[in-house]
C-alpha cells in the first residue's frame, strides 16, 4: 500500500537505485511513448511525428534525463560522470535542494527540467543547447555503464569523448522533442525511486513521501537479476518495434 509520510526522511544513508536501472527505464519509456508523442489525437498541436533518427536521439536523451534527479547526490553514479566538475556540481545542488531525494525527486522538477530542455532546444544560443545535450548524453552513457573501474578521470574523459562525438552526429537534428524526452526521463526516475523503502516527495514542496516498496533493497538481487534484465529486454523489443513501425510508415507514404 502506498504510504504518505510528512516526516523528513533521513536521506543521508539512503541507498541509490543502480544508475543503469534508471537509464534503462528512461530508454524503455521513451521507446514506448513515441507512438503517443506522434499522435495528434492524443496531443493535438503538440504532437511530433518522429523520424528514426529522432527516436534514437530521444532514447539517449531520455536515458540521460532518467539520471538527472540524482544530481542532488555527491556520491551517486551521476557525480562521477565528468570527474571533479560533476562531483562539485552535485554537492552544490544537494545543498540547495535539501539533500538527496528532496526537491529534485518530484513532479515539479521533472516538469521544470522538461520545460527548460524544450526551451533550450528551440530558443537558447547554439552553444548553450550543445552543452545541455552533451551533459544529457554523458549521463546516459554513464548510466548504461560506460566507465573504467577505479579510473574516474579516465572514465570521465572517455565519457566526454563519446558524448562529444554523439553531439556532433546530432548537430543538424530537429530537437523539438527534447522537452518530452527530458520530462519523461526525470519522471521515470522519480517513480522508480518511489518503489523503494525511502520513497520520494512526489508533490514537493510538500514533504509527504510516496512509497510503494516493491523493491525492498536497492542494488539487491531483485534489481540486479530481475529488473535490469527485463528492462534491457524491453529496450531491445521496443527499439525494434519503433524502428520497424516508423520505417514502414515512411515506406507507405513514399
Amino acid at each position: 500500500m502506498t504510504a504518505l509520510q510528512s516526516r523528513r526522511a533521513n536521506t543521508s544513508g539512503a541507498r541509490l537505485m543502480m544508475g543503469h536501472t534508471h537509464a534503462l527505464s528512461g530508454a524503455a519509456a521513451w521507446l514506448a511513448a513515441t507512438p503517443f508523442i506522434g499522435d495528434p489525437a492524443a496531443l493535438g498541436q503538440y504532437a511530433i511525428e518522429l523520424s528514426p533518427a529522432q527516436i534514437a536521439a530521444g532514447t539517449v536523451i531520455c536515458a540521460g534525463a532518467a539520471m538527472l534527479p540524482d544530481i542532488d547526490h555527491h556520491n551517486g553514479t551521476i557525480a562521477g560522470t565528468f570527474g571533479p566538475l560533476s562531483r562539485v556540481l552535485c554537492r552544490l545542488v544537494g545543498a540547495v535542494s535539501g539533500g538527496h531525494r528532496h526537491a529534485t525527486h518530484s513532479v515539479a522538477f521533472a516538469a521544470l527540467a522538461g520545460f527548460g530542455a524544450g526551451w533550450a532546444a528551440g530558443h537558447a544560443p547554439g552553444w548553450a543547447w550543445t552543452a545541455v545535450l552533451f551533459a544529457l548524453i554523458g549521463l546516459g552513457l554513464r548510466g548504461i555503464g560506460i566507465r573504467v573501474a577505479e579510473r574516474e578521470h579516465f572514465s570521465a574523459l572517455l565519457n566526454a569523448a563519446i558524448a562529444a562525438a554523439l553531439v556532433y552526429v546530432m548537430r543538424d537534428l530537429d530537437m523539438s522533442f527534447a522537452g518530452y524526452a527530458v520530462a519523461l526521463g526525470c519522471l521515470l526516475h522519480v517513480l522508480g525511486d518511489c518503489l523503494t523503502p525511502d520513497g520520494c516527495p512526489l508533490l514537493w514542496p510538500a514533504q509527504w513521501r510516496v512509497r510503494v516498496p516493491l523493491i525492498p533493497r536497492t542494488d539487491g538481487v531483485l534489481e540486479r537479476w530481475v529488473l535490469a534484465p527485463l528492462l534491457t529486454l524491453g529496450v531491445v523489443i521496443l527499439a525494434v518495434r519503433s524502428t520497424l513501425g516508423v520505417e514502414a510508415t515512411y515506406w507507405l507514404r513514399s
